[in-house]
């Protein structure tokens, strides 16, 4: 009997989802010539050649087509068998493997993950910080139950996904109180050349304050971009300067902080997602945050 190497079957997979051999070689951490050999390897073994060249890139062939669908299915089972066998009771907490957005607020996400972490049945929780692609890849091949992020799923990735609305939030502007007492009276004019920390650019927040800033004809001074926003809570508690945070967390902010209230940014808001490749969620946990969250 012919057995089928499953190792091969998804460097081949994840080369025809990423469009390029360059791309699966990131996602699973490997060169390109690694990944090559794997499907030179494949082709041999079934003795068709699936892949061949387009431009500076590499399609499927038409046999290569149909190997990928079933690829598809293959992974997609093997998914729910690991499932299935996690659901059954055993002495060892069941796990929950989340990915956080690089840009997603720290506290907030912890207070998302807040509802699975009390669950009767306990949880072992897993998190892994990542930009997007590297999140939504990890979540393709099954490395993460869940994505929480700012952002819903763009259409762009080519990965059957689904994202979950968690809930809104409005955005205020704190600093310390040395800050909020000089920039709080004349609000939100007042903002007008104030000492600002901002995420960067690639956040759905950032964006926003941007729009806000340009439509109120606002120039304040930014005193730095931060990719964590711990870091940039840290500088704010330092009195760099003033910055926004989800009125959710204010209060732990506040607390752990120390900063202060300057006034809400009308009209913003910030929305978080859970994204799973189920779009009827299974995993108790993840279905525990989706439902408590608001």
């Amino acid at each position: 009997m012919d057995w089928l190497n499953y190792h091969h079957l998804l460097n081949f997979w994840l080369v025809v989802r990423e469009g390029s051999v360059q791309r699966a070689g990131e996602v699973l951490h490997v060169t390109p010539a690694s990944v090559s050999v794997q499907v030179r390897q494949l082709e041999r073994a079934m003795g068709v050649k699936l892949l061949e060249k387009k431009g500076r890139g590499v399609v499927p062939t038409a046999i290569g087509e149909e190997v990928a669908d079933y690829a598809t299915k293959i992974f997609s089972t093997g998914r729910e068998l690991m499932e299935m066998v996690k659901a059954n009771p055993t002495d060892k907490p069941r796990e929950l493997r989340v990915g956080i957005r690089d840009v997603m607020p720290k506290l907030v996400a912890f207070r998302l993950l807040e509802p699975a972490l009390n669950l009767e049945s306990p949880i072992r929780l897993v998190c892994h910080e990542g930009d997007m692609p590297q999140l939504v890849a990890d979540l393709a091949i099954h490395k993460l139950d869940v994505i929480l992020t700012d952002r819903a799923l763009d259409p762009l990735y080519k990965i059957q996904a689904h994202s979950h609305r968690l809930g809104d939030s409005e955005v205020v502007i704190m600093g310390t109180k040395e800050l909020a007492t000089a920039y709080r009276k004349g609000f939100p004019k007042s903002l007008d050349g104030a000492p600002f920390l901002l995420p960067m650019d690639s956040s759905v927040l950032r964006r926003s304050l941007d729009k806000w800033f340009a439509d109120l004809k606002l120039t304040p001074v930014v005193k730095g971009e931060f990719a964590d926003s711990a870091m940039l809570k840290i500088a704010g508690r330092q009195g760099l300067g003033l910055f926004a945070v989800p009125s959710s967390i204010q209060d732990d902010v506040s607390a752990i902080y120390g900063l202060q209230e300057v006034g809400i940014v009308s009209g913003v808001k910030e929305r978080f997602y859970a994204v799973s490749v189920e779009r009827r969620l299974e995993h108790p946990a993840v279905i525990a945050i989706c439902e408590n969250a608001s």
